[in-house]
């Protein structure tokens, strides 16, 4: 996590000034680093900062606040399923585009029949 990054999260109150050594650098305990490493796998899933500060706020007041903080975990769970399964759909039209393209090359290297160029498109477009 970069330094800026650390700084913006405390400005928005993610994370807790921290103590500092001599030369001036952050001084993290295994508890910050613990809550920095969440702090980064939800922002690399994509959940917002303004989801995060309301969990951040709801983990400040302690276990009353579990239920809360569950089900904005599992609202953001479900998110996820939803965009894996959306990438998941990309990866297999990729895949197909790309086996598409290898036997166009493979034609092409052979000297085999050449499809007109409007077979190829609509070739193509059946993938999509």
């Amino acid at each position: 996590m970069t330094a800026h990054t650390l700084r913006y999260y405390e400005r928005v109150g993610l994370i807790q000034p921290v103590g500092r050594a001599r030369n001036g650098h952050r001084r993290y305990s295994e508890s910050d680093e613990a809550w920095l490493n969440f702090l980064h796998c939800m922002r690399a899933t994509n959940m917002s900062i303004r989801e995060m500060q309301r969990y951040a706020e709801l983990r400040e007041k302690g276990d009353a606040t579990s239920l809360e903080r569950r089900k904005l975990l599992e609202d953001h769970q479900a998110a996820i399923a939803a965009k894996i399964i959306e990438l998941e759909k990309a990866h297999a039209l990729l895949s197909h585009k790309i086996t598409n393209y290898k036997m166009i090359e493979a034609r092409i290297r052979i000297g085999g029949p050449q499809p007109a160029e409007q077979e190829v498109e609509s070739e193509l477009a059946t993938a999509i």
